[in-house]
Parts: structure tokens; C-alpha cells; sequence
């Protein structure tokens, strides 16, 4: 009883006023190490730039927390981040870094219900709620809606500090590289619940990519009907089909995706049809994905597109209306961090099959280049912070 206690009150009253090392003493004790003067990050000095570097340790205000990350995934953004492409929103230098998951590492005052050393996912999404879409609770359509990690700095380092109603907890038995692909999972759960997947829905999923694996992996914990994976990487399709049973791979550039679905359906089609390609590359003989997905559903289907692509992408109405078929968008996540736990805590995601591999924060430079000479061979790559 004396160590709970003891431990509480240091966490919650510890002061700059103590010393160094004294503090690194009792922090070795609970196994949690706080750097006092400064912390490692992989700052983006210029675009197309990282590194490694010391900066200040952040340092917890009142009604925050300060977290001790240990893993971060690389994002399709983030790629984006790298080479200026989102300019002027990301001026550099900064620190990027939107999925990350770690521990508790100090708790400020005016916050309960945390403790040091429990682990953490980070939503890094912070709504403005004063627009309308916020007034009305519809906070993914926040006309203001900034993240870290792009809009400022973000968990591509060892500590930041957040307030609590952006922390979820895990259970403890959770591996910490899963707890770093919580946001990208709410993203593919948010997708489902917004098409209102159910038991013994037919889905169709253009893209096999990140995206489009997470819609599947959220998908399967509400249907067990057949789910269609559409992609020109055949590694891509493998890993789906490897991963879940009732799953069919779908090359278009071996046949025609809406044929291939129609056959297997005995000419009904699906009853969601998820767009998750953005950049589509064109394909003699196939119409672009969102169209295809039109085509792809049964009557009364839906449609939900993720993809971010700037191209136009032309679509038939009269193929919808026929159909009364639904065209609706999904953007980020509302809240569904909680699920994604519940499902990842029970064991019933499959994170493995995302996480193509591993590497030091101080990599980080390697990695980006990396993944921008092999971004096909690649899901998830995430960054060791520990």
C-alpha cells in the first residue's frame, strides 16, 4: 500500500525543483525513465530532411500528460509530409508523427484516471467544436480539424505530452508495436460503421493497401461473408487472402474486377463496395475504382470512399440510380480508438499482417527513403522510440 501511494504522490507532485538525480533514481525504481534536460526526436529540418536530434523534453502542464513513446508507424501522410507536399500546413522544421502508441510516463495536476507506466494509444485528432459540423457531433467533418504530428509537432519522439481525453488505455499484455497501429485501425473501423457493415454483408475493397487492410481486419469482426480484395500488388492480395479464410484477391490486370465479383455472387453483387486507392493507376479495360464500385453493388448497395486522390474521378449517376445505390466518405475516425482496443486486447485483429517491418527512430531518414524507392513492398513500417 506504501509503494501505490508513494508512487502517486511522486507523479502527480514531482517538480523541476528536484534533483536530477534523485528523480532518475526513483523513476529507475518504477521503470520509467523521464529525461530531464532533453529527449531524442527525428525532426524534419527541411523537406525530404530528417534529424536526429536532441530538442527539450516537453513539459507536463497542468491537465496533461506526459507520454513515453515507444513505437510509431509511418502513414501514407506522412509520406506525403516528407517531400513538402502538404505545404504551407506543415512548415518545417518540425517534429511529424500522427500514430503512436506508449506509456504514462507523468501525469499533471488537475488529471485522474492515469497512471504511470499504463499504456497508451494517442488519438491525434483535435476537432475545433465550434463549427457546425462539431455542433452537430459530426466532429470527422470539422471545417477546422488539425492532428499532431502535422499541423504541429507529434510523436516521431521519445516523450509528448497531450491531454488526457486524447489517451486511450490497452491492456498491459498488449505488445507495444500494436499499440501504435490503433490509428490507423479506428480509421478502417470509422469506415465500417459508417457503411453500416453487418453480419452476412458481401463487401468489395478496392485497394490492398494500409487502408484497405484495416477496412478488412474491421470488417471481419462484423460479417463473415465474402469480402473481395481488389489490387494490381499481388503480395498485397496474399497477405489478405493469407490472414482470413473467405477472402478472394482480385488482379485487375488479369480480369475485370466487376466481372469477377458479379460471377462469384451468382450476378447480385456486393452490398458495400469500399474505395481505399486514392492515386489510381490506369488500367486498360477498367474503369476507375469508384466506378467500378458503383457497378460492383447489388441494388440498394453502398459505396464508401476513403481514397484522397486529387485526380477526377468520373462516375456514371445513372449506374447509381438504377441501383439506388448510396455514395457516402469517411474521413478519419469519431471515437472509435475504444473499439479498436476492445477488438485488439480479445485478439481479434491480425496486426501482424500489417507490420512490414522495424527500425530505430534514428533511422528514420533511411526509412523514408525506403519506403519512397519500395513503397510497394511495404504496409506498415514502424519506428522503434524505446
Amino acid at each position: 500500500m506504501f509503494l501505490i501511494f508513494f508512487k502517486s504522490i511522486l507523479f502527480l507532485e514531482i517538480s523541476s525543483t528536484l534533483n536530477p538525480l534523485f528523480f532518475k533514481k526513483i523513476n529507475c525504481i518504477l521503470g520509467i525513465q523521464i529525461k530531464v534536460n532533453g529527449m531524442k526526436a527525428a525532426v524534419l529540418e527541411s523537406y525530404n530532411h530528417f534529424v536526429w536530434k536532441e530538442v527539450e523534453t516537453p513539459k507536463v502542464k497542468s491537465g496533461e500528460v506526459l507520454v513515453r513513446i515507444r513505437y510509431a508507424s509511418i502513414c501514407g501522410s506522412d509520406m506525403h509530409i516528407f517531400p513538402g507536399d502538404f505545404h504551407p500546413r506543415t512548415p518545417v522544421p518540425f517534429i511529424p508523427g500522427h500514430e503512436m502508441g506508449g506509456v504514462v510516463a507523468e501525469v499533471g495536476s488537475g488529471v485522474s484516471g492515469f497512471e504511470p507506466g499504463e499504456k497508451v494509444a494517442i488519438d491525434p485528432i483535435i476537432w475545433c467544436g465550434e463549427c457546425l459540423a462539431c455542433r452537430r457531433r459530426h466532429y470527422p467533418a470539422c471545417t477546422s480539424l488539425k492532428l499532431l504530428g502535422i499541423d504541429m509537432d507529434g510523436g516521431f519522439a521519445e516523450y509528448i505530452s497531450v491531454p488526457p481525453h486524447m489517451l486511450f488505455k490497452t491492456a498491459q499484455h498488449l505488445p507495444d508495436k500494436y499499440v501504435a497501429l490503433v490509428e490507423i485501425y479506428a480509421i478502417g473501423f470509422h469506415a465500417n460503421n459508417r457503411a453500416e457493415t453487418r453480419d452476412g454483408d458481401t463487401l468489395a475493397i478496392w485497394g490492398a493497401g494500409r487502408v484497405g487492410q484495416v477496412i478488412l481486419q474491421a470488417a471481419r469482426t462484423k460479417t463473415n461473408g465474402t469480402i473481395f480484395m481488389v489490387d494490381p500488388l499481388e503480395n498485397r492480395l496474399q497477405i489478405a487472402e493469407k490472414f482470413y479464410e473467405n477472402v478472394i484477391g482480385i488482379n485487375p490486370k488479369k480480369e475485370n474486377p466487376v466481372e469477377a465479383i458479379k460471377r462469384h455472387t451468382g450476378g447480385k453483387g456486393v452490398d458495400i463496395a469500399f474505395e481505399a486507392v486514392g492515386h489510381a493507376e490506369e488500367i486498360e479495360g477498367v474503369y476507375t475504382p469508384v466506378r467500378s464500385a458503383v457497378q460492383s453493388l447489388r441494388g440498394g448497395g453502398k459505396v464508401c470512399v476513403l481514397g484522397l486522390g486529387d485526380e477526377p474521378s468520373p462516375v456514371v449517376f445513372k449506374e447509381l440510380i438504377w441501383k439506388e445505390g448510396q455514395i457516402i466518405t469517411s474521413r478519419v475516425s469519431d471515437g472509435e480508438f475504444s473499439e479498436v482496443i476492445e477488438h485488439l486486447n480479445a485478439g481479434n485483429l491480425k496486426p501482424d499482417a500489417l507490420i512490414s517491418g522495424v527500425m530505430p527512430g534514428s533511422e528514420i531518414q533511411k526509412a523514408f527513403e525506403m519506403l519512397q524507392k519500395e513503397k510497394a513492398k511495404y504496409l506498415k513500417v514502424l519506428l522503434d522510440f524505446r
